[in-house]
């Protein structure tokens, strides 16, 4: 039989499958659910650094103050952060009594400043690990790529004062190095690296001229972004990583073990087919291993990554041109 326990951030996971940031992650029924089909851990639903923000400024509108009286902005201030961080500390501490499987806080932020207070409760609430969302998107044309890159070393440095958790990093792969990014991100004090967050892309509505979102959910065709950097950077940097995005079924999530991810984080399926389909998943992956004589995680882990390949160029090549040269309409 096979054994699927593995570690990630240091910490004991009875399996590598994580279920990521969501709505199913938001609740304690949901998250005692999520247990009972098999979840190795939990990542919690982010707690938003622009609502904040946000909910703060809708509220400053809406109080006749003028510029001499900055206790209403204090206050506002005050409260309005108390409130969320209070909702969001309470659900640590009530999903920390009910099941046993690692729960990991989430902070979705934009910027390194005075929000990351927030992960000091999030410890002191008893969240096993912090995974920081760094939400970027490089549209600024002001600014450069060391400014935009800047912002994460800041953003690790700042909670990293304050936590004695482990901390891991969701990013995107909008960088000009994506590797010597993720090279020098793992050699701060970050545990672990997520590969990566997924960003809403708009379309347009041409009948109502609207900007709306498209593509909420990964589909299997998204898989191999995060599969070819995690192979290509497993075993080449100083940090745990977690592959996200596209994983669907079974066989995916062997192929980022065999790519060298210490977990794997599974959202939009458990949306298209329930989250009974952790089971399904872990069951292909346990008769898998069986099938090819693997007793643990580790006996594989990696063995497909691009350090351990004898044709690492298979990685990097765009073959395109070989495919496309082939077909015929």
């Amino acid at each position: 039989m096979a054994n699927l326990t593995t570690k990630y951030l240091g910490l004991e996971l009875r399996n590598p499958l994580i279920v990521g940031s969501s709505g199913l992650t938001n609740s304690v029924e949901d998250i005692k659910d999520l247990e009972r089909k098999g979840a190795g851990a939990i990542v919690l639903k982010s707690i938003f650094e622009e609502e904040i923000m946000l909910e703060f400024k809708s509220v400053i509108k809406e109080v006749e103050a003028d510029e001499n009286n900055l206790e209403y902005y204090d206050y506002f201030d005050y409260k309005i952060k108390a409130d969320n961080i209070k909702r969001y500390i309470k659900l640590i501490e009530d999903v920390k009594k009910e099941v046993n499987i690692p729960v990991i806080a989430s902070i979705n932020c934009v910027t390194a400043q005075e929000w990351t207070f927030f992960a000091k409760k999030i410890q002191d609430a008893g969240a096993d690990a912090i995974e920081l969302n760094a939400f970027f998107l490089p549209t600024d044309c002001s600014k450069t790529s060391q400014e935009n890159e800047k912002i994460y070393f800041d953003l690790i440095n700042s909670v990293s004062k304050l936590v004695t958790i482990p901390v891991s990093l969701k990013i995107s792969y909008y960088f000009s190095n994506l590797a010597r990014m993720i090279k020098t991100l793992s050699e701060t004090t970050v545990s672990g690296i997520v590969l990566f967050n997924r960003f809403y892309s708009p379309d347009f509505d041409i009948d109502n001229k609207k900007v709306i979102s498209t593509h909420v959910l990964s589909s299997e065709n998204d898989l191999p972004i995060s599969l070819r950097w995690v192979a290509i950077m497993a075993e080449r940097i100083n940090c745990d990583i977690s592959a996200s995005t596209g994983v669907h079924d079974g066989k995916a999530l062997i192929k980022q073990l065999l790519a060298g991810a210490d977990s794997v984080q599974v959202v939009s399926a458990l949306y298209k087919n329930g989250t009974s389909h952790i089971g399904t998943m872990l069951k292909e992956l346990e008769v898998w291993m069986d099938k090819n004589g693997y007793k643990t995680i580790a006996d594989f882990k990696g063995s497909m990554s691009q350090a351990k390949s004898n044709n690492p160029a298979a990685f990097e090549r765009v073959q395109f041109m070989k495919y496309f040269g082939e077909m015929k309409l």
